[in-house]
């Protein structure tokens, strides 16, 4: 069987420079080794024996290619044999349910030998003739990498063979060392991993030199390091069937597919697949997938639903009865003994799924938690002797298993279910990118070790997310990291859905899992400038990548399924202003990269970067129109209707957007955005069809019978003059929120038409050092409603302590008959002049009652009174003896800015004595209540189990004294139990909302004012994972919006009547503000 793609996709290529990793290869000539393109190379030749690994001769194939996608030159590949066949492998004999002789896969071709042209030679070490040879003769050093797992060494060896007078030699330890030795000097050249699945462009080069003589590359950080494709209906399976033939069970997932998912693998130096799902077989849909699949050297395992390597919709396609072990516990036990027997041939690559589900992703149902413990144990104890039966093993250890502890699978390890030591503990995420469960401290020396299976897509509560990326690069290293930290370092899978839309975070996962020491926790910025080099250029790498980590904010905030009219405020604190504001400005942003790019690398920003940018932005708008719409209809605005058409407009931007990505390069991704994405109603599940959100429609025929002009103000939906369900009936005063120094430098109101005509109108302020940005104006007719901002003129207000309500009289001169019964409406501004003392140095100061903090903003760190008991941390990766416990801003991970949480990640539970705290500095004027202090937190998990959850202690206390006393701090375990399936209360909406906090109240504790004055808030995470993202002090002023009230005024860093404060935009530290200024 000749494995190809199609021709016309194997002339698309790649930018790329090693990413990371340490570089040899250079188009600078000077004080280099060895020179392997240009010059007297000419067409150059890649040596290989016959007797390596198929895998390793193919990729050497790829290299070939790869040299004539940068130069223009495709080179030769050659074994030492003249007149060689092309080069073979792979038994596909013994399939079950189809009727196949034998069949070997062929290619690549050989060319007979050429000595003098050789540039590089690539073996594996054991299995390649050649690079034994130059072992044993001691020309080549491989001491660095012997034995050890997938490393590599590359040297520059002279007189390797007869006629060759130097040659880079790339040395596998073993086949997968080998490969990814091959595709770092094919990266190195100028070819990207993702030149076929992202359309990178090749980085063109005449001249390409060896820079160092020698490179040794160790194991990666993680052993097993894959994907799963999953919930790939509608755009994977219609992108599927569009290119290939049906197999005979559905979609086309053959190895004409598959070979393109094994080589973007291999070339992001991962190793481990879980194939496609739910409308797939595939070991029987193509019966060369898993043949194939081991001859790449691609580990082949199943998902968590797919035990002993038979996919899930074997059983109810081949066999009788239910799929419960209980009932049916003999033919599900020959299913998997047909499992090992198929995939015997493949064992070296294998990595065996335990345990067992319901049907269909489901849980076991019929029986209690117990009978469940009971009946699990003794099914995994029949399937580790079938697998030993099977494979011919005797001891069943040595063959490498995992057992994913999904859902409710998790709940049985804590119901008593034991896990063979040797077999891998697979973790699991909540599917929103939250890890449930880390090793603890007696589980970090498991001899089977522990993995971590993530999403970056999900089908199921409270909403599917599989549109395009919604993921923070961030909050994946945190994640990760802490993972890492505690041992997770088996197996690292991710759910990656379709994949296409994905290719940044799949690189990001993949990246820190070769080399997390490499790109470690806080190199996410680092790390997206070097992606966007190698993808688009060094010129352009800062400018995108800085659109990437702001996209990655944007849009992580609440996934596109969950957005909804309701989510962002259009009545307070500029909340719904500020969104669009933020993502007109990343539109501009990633449209002036692409304009800058050279054509042929504009499809791969526009598939990655500038397509998320624009879809991101649309969906926005559509929700926050459908906002604006509701409020304005129920105001009876004219606008309601011009609102409307907007959000028509953008609904027909939508589909024009998906029309654009269905043309790009002759339609080459047509289907990928098949997934809708408007409509969802309240049900997890995927509607059926884009809808846009409900929209109402106000008649215009008629003025209101309240009048031709309706007045709103900032903080309500009320409007005068006139009736509604907002205000007091007769009532035609409204109030903006209070001013004061310390508070936001504007409020506002607005002037809009209900009538038919166009009208003046007239606003006068009854005190003169109360501003309006303009007096008078025109609407109706052709005229747009207009915003009046209100300030106070501080410098010309009367000095003291004092507060008064301010009259704004509003006139209409055109209201007439049609409005008797209602008198002239008013604009009420509250104004409270009031100071904190001399001796308040810095703090932030209560402002229309409350005060927000940015979490990073702290006034210190408190060191712990008492020194942790020993072992205070698991010590494994990256432990150094010298760490202390302290606080670690995550930079640009949380919703708006930063957060901050305990480091070292691998730090076991403290208590309030062993932890240090962080102190806030605050000034209080409200003493007539209690102060409600909210944690806006990370949503993290109980990872050290339920009975040590995740917990922090807090205390607000008066700054006077010294410390706050016992009865003053308040432990706080926000994260309640998981019962099985069930998550902990509150989950769905801290997933939705990418906090603990926003709603149910778990992260809010109350504390007594006594008096006015200086207080000091303090708060101890005893866990890493308690990521603070932001502190709200509720004394009876907080509004209803998404992201809480922009940060307080600052002592010592604001100075009054120049701080704006009227957005988070306005706030230090957002990534993406615009500073002091404000948002029109």
């Amino acid at each position: 069987m000749l494995v190809t793609k199609a021709l016309c996709w194997l002339g698309l290529s790649a930018v790329a420079a090693a990413l990371g990793q340490e570089s040899i290869i250079s188009t600078d000539g000077r004080n280099a080794e060895l020179q392997i393109a240009g010059g007297k190379v000419g067409k150059g030749q890649i040596l290989v024996s016959s007797n390596d690994y198929w895998g390793v001769i193919r990729a050497a194939g790829d290299l070939a290619l790869d040299f004539g996608r940068v130069t223009g030159v495709n080179y030769t590949l050659s074994n030492g044999e003249k007149g060689a066949k092309p080069a073979e492998d792979g038994d596909l004999t013994g399939m079950q349910f189809s009727t196949t002789g034998t069949e070997r896969f062929y290619g690549p071709a050989y060319s007979d030998p050429s000595p003098s042209n050789i540039v590089i030679i690539a073996g594996t070490v054991g299995h390649s003739t050649v690079i034994d040879k130059l072992v044993s003769s001691r020309a080549l050093d491989v001491s660095a990498i012997k034995g050890k797992w997938e490393a590599f060494t590359s040297q520059v060896v002279k007189n390797p063979m007869p006629g060759c007078a130097k040659a880079l030699v790339i040395a596998g330890a073993d086949p997968r060392g080998t490969i990814y030795g091959i595709y770092d000097v094919s990266e190195q050249i100028g070819v990207s991993p993702w030149y076929f699945w992202a359309d990178s462009p090749p980085k063109k080069a005449k001249d390409l030199y060896v820079t160092k003589k020698k490179k040794v590359q160790d194991s990666p950080s993680v052993r097993y390091r894959g994907f799963f494709l999953n919930d790939e209906q509608p755009a994977l399976t219609n992108w599927v069937a569009a290119h290939w033939e049906d197999t005979p069970y559905g979609a086309g997932y053959g190895a004409a597919f598959y070979s393109l998912i094994f080589e973007v693998l291999l070339r992001l130096r991962a190793n481990y697949l879980w194939p496609t799902l739910w409308a797939s077989m595939f070991m029987v849909d193509d019966p060369a997938n898993q043949p194939l699949a081991d001859a790449y050297e691609i580990v082949i395992g199943t998902s968590h639903t797919e035990p002993l390597m038979r996919a899930q919709n074997e059983f109810g396609t081949f066999y009788e009865g239910p799929w419960a072990y209980n009932l049916n516990n003999e033919t599900i036990d020959d299913y998997f003994r047909y499992g090992v027997q198929r995939a015997k041939p493949y064992a070296r690559n294998s990595l065996w799924t335990v345990g067992m589900r319901g049907t269909g992703d489901t849980a076991i149902e019929g029986l209690g938690v117990e009978h469940i413990v009971e009946m699990l144990t003794v099914l995994v104890s029949n399937q580790r002797r079938i697998m030993s039966e099977g494979l011919g093993i005797e001891d069943v250890s040595t063959i490498p298993q995992t057992w994913c502890l999904y859902k409710e699978v998790m709940t049985y390890l804590f119901a008593g279910l034991q896990v063979p030591d040797d077999v891998t503990l697979l973790w699991a995420d909540d599917n929103w990118g939250n890890v449930r469960r880390l090793p603890l401290l007696n589980e970090t020396e498991r001899a089977g070790g522990a993995g971590v299976y993530y999403h970056f897509d999900y089908v199921g509560d409270p909403r599917n997310y599989k549109w395009i990326n919604t993921i923070q690069l961030t909050k994946t290293a945190e994640q990760m990291h802490h993972a890492y930290a505690r041992g997770v370092d088996r197996i690292w899978v991710v759910n990656v859905g379709d994949m296409k839309a994905l290719e940044i975070p799949i690189s990001h996962f993949f990246d820190m899992a070769y080399d997390a020491e490499r790109w470690h926790v806080d190199s996410t910025e680092e790390w997206a400038e070097a992606w966007a080099a190698r993808e688009f250029g060094a010129e352009h790498a800062k400018a995108a990548a800085d659109v990437m980590m702001r996209y990655g904010m944007y849009a992580a905030r609440r996934k596109y399924e969950l957005l909804e009219p309701w989510v962002y405020s259009v009545i307070n604190y500029n909340e719904a202003d500020a969104i669009l504001a933020q993502w007109a400005d990343l539109v501009a942003r990633a449209q002036a990269v692409y304009d800058k790019l050279p054509e042929e690398a504009r499809p791969a920003f526009f598939e990655t970067v500038l397509h998320p940018a624009l879809a991101g932005e649309i969906v926005h708008k559509i929700q926050i129109g459908a906002a604006r719409n509701a409020l304005y209809a129920g105001q009876r605005r004219n606008s309601a209707n011009t609102v409307i058409q907007e959000v028509l407009a953008h609904s027909a931007a939508d589909a024009n957007l998906t029309r654009r990505w269905d043309a790009l390069l002759d339609g080459k991704w047509r289907h990928f955005m098949d997934q809708t994405h408007l409509g969802y109603d309240g049900y997890w599940q995927q509607p059926m069809r884009n809808a846009l959100p409900p929209l109402v429609y106000v008649q215009t025929d008629f003025a209101a019978v309240s009048g031709e002009i309706g007045f709103g103000v900032e903080g309500s939906n009320a409007t005068v003059k006139g009736d509604d369900r907002w205000h007091p009936n007769t009532s035609n005063d409204l109030a903006v929120p209070p001013l004061e120094p310390y508070g936001p430098s504007t409020r506002y109101f607005d002037v809009f038409s209900r009538g038919v005509r166009e009208c003046t109108w007239s606003a006068a302020p009854t005190k003169p050092w109360v501003k309006l940005s303009q007096s008078s104006g025109v609407v109706g007719g052709s005229n747009p409603d207009q915003r009046v901002l209100v300030s106070v003129d501080w410098d010309n207000a009367p000095s003291g302590t004092w507060s008064e309500t301010v009259t704004v009289n509003l006139t209409v001169p055109c209201d007439g008959s049609d409005s008797y019964g209602f008198a002239d409406p008013h604009i009420l501004v509250p104004v409270r002049r009031r100071s904190v003392p001399s001796s308040f140095k810095k703090g932030f100061v209560e402002a229309d009652g409350h005060v927000a903090i940015a979490g990073e903003h702290y006034s210190a760190i408190i060191p712990a009174s008492q020194q942790p008991p020993s072992p205070w941390r698991v010590g494994k990766h990256g432990a150094n003896k010298n760490d202390k416990i302290t606080y670690h801003k995550f930079t640009h991970y949380g919703r708006t800015g930063s957060g901050v949480g305990l480091v070292p990640l691998d730090a076991e539970k403290l208590s309030v004595e062993t932890a240090p705290a962080l102190e806030y500095d605050v000034y209080l004027f409200t003493n007539h209540t209690a102060a409600n202090v909210t944690l806006l937190i990370s949503p993290a998990l109980n990872y050290l189990g339920e009975y040590d959850p995740l917990e922090y202690a807090i205390s607000l206390y008066p700054a006077d004294s010294e410390s706050p006393s016992a009865e003053q701090i308040k432990r706080v375990t926000p994260v309640g139990r998981t019962v099985g399936t069930a998550m902990p209360a509150g989950w769905q909406g801290a997933v939705a909302d990418g906090v603990w906090g926003r709603t149910g109240g778990y992260t809010t504790t109350s504390f007594a004012v006594p008096k006015e004055g200086a207080y000091k808030l303090r708060v101890w995470a005893l866990m890493p994972g308690v990521v603070i993202q932001k502190v709200v002090i509720d004394l009876g002023g907080v509004k209803p919006s998404y992201l809480g009230p922009p940060e307080s005024f600052l002592v010592g860093r604001d100075t009054v009547g120049a701080k704006n404060g009227t957005s988070f935009l306005n706030e230090p530290g957002v990534l993406g503000a615009w500073g002091n200024g404000r948002i029109e």
